[in-house]
């Protein structure tokens, strides 16, 4: 901020010097010619500030609207030539096409500026047939694996891109030494190596970086946004970031989620299960999607296969857990019937007299 001062009174300091030796208004004295100059200046400086808030489009939409202005005022002047330059009038028409092309030109320059904007310009020699939707995969669904999956059933329509940075993020997970990381790593390659051997998906390795953008996520974002496509990932932070940018995203969980079958308190389903719970007398079962069933009445099943009765439905942000309560087949179907006061094994029992009874107490 300094240095602007500096430069804004050493501007005005010479724009008053400059009317002190050239003396623009010859009949007033110096004082009058170096404070016109120095109003002049300070003018101009004022005119600075107020445009420093404008838009670099906006500024070139300006100055382009004003030179075109400016010229058509000199064809439209030129083509006046066989006109009286005598008659004030004339003179008048001449000086009011030299003002007003350029005023007008300069004003609708400005507020049309974002033409000028670089995604515009593209979009104007763009075909105009439909456009390509473009799909930015993430490390971490390649890492996953399902995005294979999804492909094949030909749900996942567009171009599939597979930024390079996202790459090299592979490449170096591949050849870690962590040999968990280089498994995963490893993985991911394999996975783009079947995506891009599938008939007839669109898949295209973009080399578009982003030198002054470090993290992975933020060049994922600035690509899909220059592309105007959507992104594809598992991450949460990734999803929340992206949306909250003006991206959209596409999450393979939340898709997963979304088609876990429904269940109902009551209904009947059979499970497997595998170990025994946190709670007392209960099992711990897992669907075929990962959902985890708690069953009551289950600890001794560990191993078996049994039925068990829905009994309610918990939606929590890691997914969803059901609840059941297995009922033993036996104990349902054993009623006990007390047995009766006058008959027993078809006989009638003998009666006790009440003498009998007080004596007995």
């Amino acid at each position: 901020m300094v240095w602007f001062a500096v430069a804004r009174t050493l501007f005005v300091a010479a724009v008053g010097y400059s009317a002190y030796q050239i003396q623009p208004l010859p009949a007033a004295g110096i004082v009058s010619n170096v404070a016109f100059g120095l109003v002049l200046g300070a003018l101009i400086v004022v005119l600075e500030i107020r445009l420093r808030n404008t838009s670099v489009p906006h500024m070139l939409g300006a100055l382009l609207g004003g030179a075109i202005g400016l010229g058509a005022a000199k064809v439209l002047g030129d083509a006046l030539y066989w006109a009286n330059l005598g008659d004030g009038r004339v003179v008048f028409l001449h000086t009011l096409i030299l003002l007003a092309l350029p005023y007008l030109g300069l004003v609708m320059g400005a507020r049309r500026g974002e033409w000028l904007e670089p995604s515009n310009l593209i979009g104007l020699f763009r075909s105009t047939g439909p456009r390509r939707r473009y799909k930015v995969l993430d490390t971490s669904v390649i890492i996953d694996g399902r995005i294979a999956d999804i492909c094949e059933t030909g749900f996942m329509d567009g171009t599939l891109v597979i930024p390079q940075f996202v790459l090299k993020e592979l490449q170096l997970v591949a050849d870690s030494s962590d040999s968990m990381k280089r498994n995963r790593g490893r993985r991911g390659l394999d996975i783009l190596q079947k995506i891009q051997k599938m008939s007839g998906l669109d898949v295209m390795v973009s080399d578009l970086d982003f030198p002054d953008v470090r993290e992975v996520d933020l060049k994922l974002i600035e690509l899909a946004r220059t592309l105007q496509g959507k992104i594809v990932t598992n991450d949460f932070n990734l999803n929340k970031v992206a949306q909250l940018r003006g991206v959209e995203v596409l999450n393979i969980n939340e898709l997963a989620n979304s088609l876990k079958p429904v269940v109902l308190p009551g209904e009947l389903m059979k499970v497997f299960i595998l170990k025994e719970g946190k709670e007392y007398n209960q099992g711990v079962a897992y669907l075929d999607d990962g959902t985890m069933v708690v069953v009551d009445n289950a600890r001794k099943l560990i191993g078996k296969t049994i039925d068990v009765v829905v009994t309610s439905v918990l939606q929590t942000t890691a997914g969803k857990m059901i609840f059941g309560r297995y009922i033993d087949p036996a104990a349902a179907s054993q009623v006990v019937t007390p047995p009766t006061a006058a008959v027993a094994d078809g006989r009638p029992r003998p009666q006790i007299p009440p003498s009998a009874a007080a004596v007995g107490k």
